[in-house]
């Protein structure tokens, strides 16, 4: 016996039915690797350039790790985001303050050697 197609106008066959919502494929992927942290800048940041700003960024990029282990992907993208944040912040403040200081020494300097 041989397979004969059905005659025209004739609805096609009904398929498998559609799976229940919440399986199929997922959505997105899972990162591969963890975010730099930026320990070393927040680090560098604090010893040479502002205090405050640097151990702020310490603090972020030492959570980077832990949330990254504990599968929270994006809060470890976000943690390590604000200890670059913070630590750009900082090495631009202490470039800052830095320029001032030499102005000032330099302005300070000025009006002692008219004596």
């Amino acid at each position: 016996m041989t397979y004969q197609p059905p005659p025209p106008g004739t609805p096609p066959p009904p398929g498998p039915p559609p799976p229940p919502p919440g399986y199929g494929a997922p959505q997105g992927s899972y990162p591969t690797q963890q975010p730099d942290s930026n320990l070393v800048w927040g680090i560098l940041c604090a010893v040479l350039c502002c205090l405050p700003l640097g151990i702020v960024s310490i603090v972020y990029a030492a959570k980077v790790s832990g949330l990254w282990t504990a599968g929270q992907y994006a809060e470890a993208q976000a943690a390590a985001d604000n200890a670059k944040k913070y630590a750009i912040w900082g090495a631009v403040a202490g470039v800052v303050v830095g320029i001032i200081y030499a102005i000032i020494a330099v302005a300070g300097g000025l009006s002692m050697s008219s004596y």
